[in-house]
């Protein structure tokens, strides 16, 4: 349950991006920080690209504006912590190449580790 719940949320993220919204893009330096939006106007998602590639931090936002999801893109794969916002629980995934080594959920009185 809790491998699908953190796919799910995986997926989302990914889709976001997919999405056929108006993001907007600005030229940091070498970068371009883009901006995306959710059909009421308030952000998505944004982050940093290099090279047309997802690369730096990236944060994602539900429709209410909450924080769900932040992390670090090298290269267009994720890398490093990332964390994910589920109601109560926090999940911190852990990334090595674009793929999943390690999960923790955090709750408010527990820790519970996944080891891939």
């Amino acid at each position: 349950m809790k491998k699908a719940v953190l796919i799910l949320a995986m997926m989302f993220s990914v889709g976001m991006l997919a999405q056929n919204t108006e993001p907007t893009l600005e030229k940091v330096g070498k970068m371009v920080k883009a901006t995306y939006f959710h059909e009421n106007g308030d952000i998505a998602q944004t982050g940093y690209m290099l090279n047309g590639k997802l690369h730096g931090q990236w944060f994602m936002y539900n429709k209410e504006g909450k924080k769900i999801a932040s992390g670090k893109y090298v290269d267009g794969k994720k890398s490093g912590k990332w964390f994910f916002w589920e109601g109560e629980i926090l999940k911190e995934v852990d990334y090595a190449d674009n793929r999943i080594v390690n999960v923790k959920n955090w709750n408010k009185s527990e820790v519970v580790s996944i080891n891939f």
